[in-house]
């Protein structure tokens, strides 16, 4: 569309007059206002708005002049809407603006005139000078430009959703991988499960067979007590019969010695039977005991210690069982095998034997960790005891299966120790780790097993 102030293609006015470009203006303002794609109405607006700094204000539409004194980009924001009204509906404000754009524009506007488009140029600043100017075919222009602003539209559209589809590609990939990780975290974690199941199945397993074992002695138990007291009953009935009997014969022994001595002859038979009861009760008790004990008959004969010391044939030691010393691991491995054997540990006392050198908080917690292995391995119960809860400060955990214990004041490890003998039912199995000679003959008067600490320290150099 053409305007009042026609432009030469150098970019300054020309000297047509306005009679020779009337009709063409008059033909553009028929022509339907078009709708301008987005990038290129921006950027009408924004030239529009640098081009108001160089116009007279009244030049200027009425509702542009508040805006005029802004800044170009703060009157671009916030008079857009304005600035495109009027472009759009008063072609000599239009006319005024373009013709300082295009003198801006130097070559890039004269080429815009002669409705030519560079190929090097951006459509989207041809588009907005065409607009601006509305030479011959700028509709075309336009048309052209906002053609190739959908088609870098679409490309990027295009772009964005290859890149979205990559991003998606990789999130999946890490996903997956992710997945794996966990997958197999959870198989080590299945394992773990299943093996400490199979675990507590065989632990299980054992408590039901020493349960099954104990109600079976308690039966047998209860029906020796029956027939204790049943025999006691009989004993009692024969013993009141017995006196009535005795006082029977005691008033007739005047009248007839020979009843008396048949009196006594039966009652010295009583008696025989009664002893007889009594020896068979203590034999099928001891029968009873040594089955509760589980003595087997010994293959070692007195004979034999003899034949020993003197030389005896060759070869006659080879069935003999390996002597197992004081502070073998072996000794402690037997007992250790016991059913709910509990091992407690004076453990400075070990710590000072094995490894005096390192400080005491490296002392206890290397300790520990040698009984978590062993508590792994036996699964017996295993208490460590040490002097002054006072003094220790900020103690790890301890691992699965050991219980750490700490004197009060007042009170020593040993006594301590022997308290915990103490608390335990007798016939459990406890072992007691210490070198201490006081503390070793204290619980073994409690039925405790005393081991060495060099005992227990060989026995974990194998953990």
């Amino acid at each position: 569309m053409g305007y009042d102030s026609p432009l030469c293609d150098t970019g300054h006015v020309s000297e047509q007059t306005p009679d020779e470009t009337r009709p063409a203006a008059d033909d553009a303002a028929c022509l339907p206002e078009p709708i301008l794609p987005e990038p290129v109405r921006q950027r009408v607006v924004t030239l529009a708005a640098a081009a108001l700094t160089g116009l007279p204000s009244d030049e200027l539409p009425v509702p542009l002049r508040r805006v005029a004194k802004f800044a170009p980009n703060r009157r671009a924001r916030l008079a857009g809407t304005a600035i495109a009204t009027q472009l759009a509906g008063d072609p000599v404000f239009r006319q005024r603006v373009a013709g300082k754009i295009l003198e801006d524009a130097g070559d890039l506007g004269a080429a815009v005139l002669d409705g030519a488009c560079p190929a090097a140029a951006d459509p989207v600043e041809v588009a907005a000078l065409a607009y601006l100017a509305r030479p011959a075919g700028w509709l075309d222009l336009v048309g052209s430009a906002g053609e190739v602003v959908k088609a870098e539209a679409e490309s990027a559209a295009v772009t964005e959703l290859l890149r979205d589809a990559e991003q998606r590609v990789a999130r999946a990939e890490h996903d997956r991988a992710v997945a794996r990780v966990e997958a197999d975290k959870l198989r080590d974690e299945l394992a773990r499960l299943r093996e400490e199941a199979a675990g507590l199945r065989e632990e299980n397993r054992v408590l039901g067979r020493g349960l099954r074992e104990a109600q079976s002695r308690e039966k047998r138990a209860s029906e020796l007590v029956a027939t204790e007291k049943g025999r006691l009953n009989r004993a009692l009935s024969d013993h009141d019969a017995e006196m009535r009997r005795l006082r029977a014969r005691l008033a007739e022994a005047e009248a007839s010695a020979g009843a008396s001595r048949q009196s006594a002859k039966e009652a010295r038979q009583v008696d025989d039977a009664r002893l007889w009861l009594l020896l068979e009760t203590i034999g099928q008790a001891a029968v009873g005991l040594r089955r509760e004990l589980a003595l087997e008959p010994s293959s070692l004969l007195p004979a034999d210690l003899i034949a020993a010391e003197n030389g005896g044939r060759p070869g006659a030691e080879v069935g003999a069982a390996r002597a197992l010393d004081a502070d073998d691991p072996a000794r402690l491995d037997q007992l250790l095998a016991l059913p709910k054997a509990h091992l407690i540990v004076d453990g400075y006392n070990v710590t000072k034997t094995g490894f005096p050198e390192i400080p005491l908080e490296q002392q206890r917690n290397r300790l520990v960790g040698g009984l978590g292995g062993l508590a792994a391995q036996t699964r017996a119960e295993i208490t460590a005891v040490f002097d002054g809860a006072e003094r220790v400060v900020g103690l790890p955990p301890a691992p699965r299966g050991v219980r750490v214990l700490f004197s009060h004041k007042g009170e020593t490890a040993d006594e301590l120790i022997r308290r915990l003998v103490r608390a335990e039912p007798a016939g459990r199995p406890i072992i007691v780790i210490s070198s201490d000679r006081e503390v070793a003959d204290g619980v073994r008067r409690h039925g405790a097993y005393p081991l060495s600490s060099s005992t227990l320290l060989r026995r974990l150099g194998r953990v």
